[in-house]
């Protein structure tokens, strides 16, 4: 759904104030309204609860549930850093990264008629997209460059305790597990492990044995830009990162290991299968439903609600003009985020 199909009113559960002060942002003419409870909401309301978290026991049958999490194109800046997010999803029949059950965005995928308007809107989309290098949080520098002649498989780290990975990956489900089998899968090949950022920021914990990643790899990169680094490789090989996502969009071989919302639809070699995605869908079709029918967008400089394409152009400009560093007020607030929430 969309945030202006929300209800007049919204019930929020567990969220934070900061979170809370974004639905406020998204959810336009409908009036948000905290509560510690739910066992006394009214009849058919909506209850909105961030990502994967738990509805309590005592919630009436007829209440209905709104799963919020962050849209595909976020933000200039990760969102561990607490920075204002470009776009949120609003999900009514689950959420797109617990592949154990349906979500919003796979019946799109699975059901939408897309029109050929839809379909050229989706190309622009995506050919302004690689053209500005543009990722979902837009950090790292740039200066990469790839070995000549060899096949360069990336294999981007995850949060590992992320929920992507504890409802999408039910094989291999560590960064290491997975390093170890790509290596050992593509022993010709020239295979290169990227950090996340999150953990790189210090803002994330470190996954299982990360510190062994060298050897199992034959590059460790850190601090570069996800855009760069996607042009120049030949091949990702994930779990449920949504940098697979985005080598789709630039033409890259993926495979993926886990389940995120992108395999399954006939664009990825998948080691895992999702029976209900019986559909096989062009890139656009990806795109149109990922990127323009299933986010809300709200404008970082007006608050207003806005386009894909306009969301897109804001985050270019910000890039740009940031430079892609990290000013001094945000390293000293990294440091209170890690000592006040910390490291989880």
């Amino acid at each position: 759904m969309r945030a202006e199909e929300l209800q007049p009113f919204v019930y929020a559960y567990g969220l934070s104030r900061r979170k809370l002060k974004i639905l406020r942002r998204f959810a336009g003419n409908s009036s948000v309204v905290d509560t510690l409870s739910c066992d006394k909401l009214p009849a058919g309301s909506t209850l909105a609860v961030w990502g994967g978290t738990p509805v309590p026991e005592e919630c009436p049958k007829d209440v209905g549930i709104v799963r919020l999490e962050d849209g595909f194109l976020r933000s200039v800046g990760l969102g561990a850093d607490l920075t204002k997010p470009a776009s949120w999803v609003f999900d009514k029949t689950g959420i797109y990264f617990d592949a154990t059950r349906p979500s919003d965005l796979e019946q799109l995928l699975g059901t939408t008629p897309f029109t050929p308007d839809l379909i050229m809107r989706a190309r622009n989309l995506v050919d302004r997209i690689v053209a500005g290098n543009v990722t979902k949080y837009n950090v790292g520098k740039g200066g990469w460059k790839p070995p000549v002649g060899q096949n360069v498989i990336l294999v981007p780290g995850q949060v590992e305790s992320d929920a992507s990975i504890r409802f999408g990956a039910m094989g291999v489900n560590t960064n290491m597990g997975l390093l170890r089998a790509v290596k050992e899968a593509n022993p010709s090949s020239y295979v290169v492990y990227k950090t996340h950022p999150d953990v790189l920021a210090g803002l994330r914990a470190r996954g299982k044995h990360e510190e062994r990643a060298p050897e199992w790899c034959n590059e460790l990169v850190t601090d570069i830009a996800m855009g760069e680094l996607l042009q120049q490789v030949d091949e990702v090989h994930t779990l449920t990162s949504l940098a697979g996502f985005e080598a789709l969009l630039r033409g890259k071989k993926v495979t993926c290991y886990g389940r995120p919302f992108y395999a399954g639809w006939g664009l990825t070699s998948d080691k895992l299968p999702v029976v209900r995605r019986n559909r096989t869908l062009t890139l656009e079709e990806l795109v149109a439903g990922a990127l323009i029918l299933y986010p809300t967008y709200i404008s970082l400089i007006t608050g207003t609600r806005i386009t894909p394409e306009q969301a897109l152009e804001e985050l270019s400009g910000v890039s740009g003009q940031s430079g892609m560093r990290l000013p001094l007020w945000r390293s000293m607030f990294r440091i209170i985020l890690r000592r006040v929430v910390g490291v989880r």
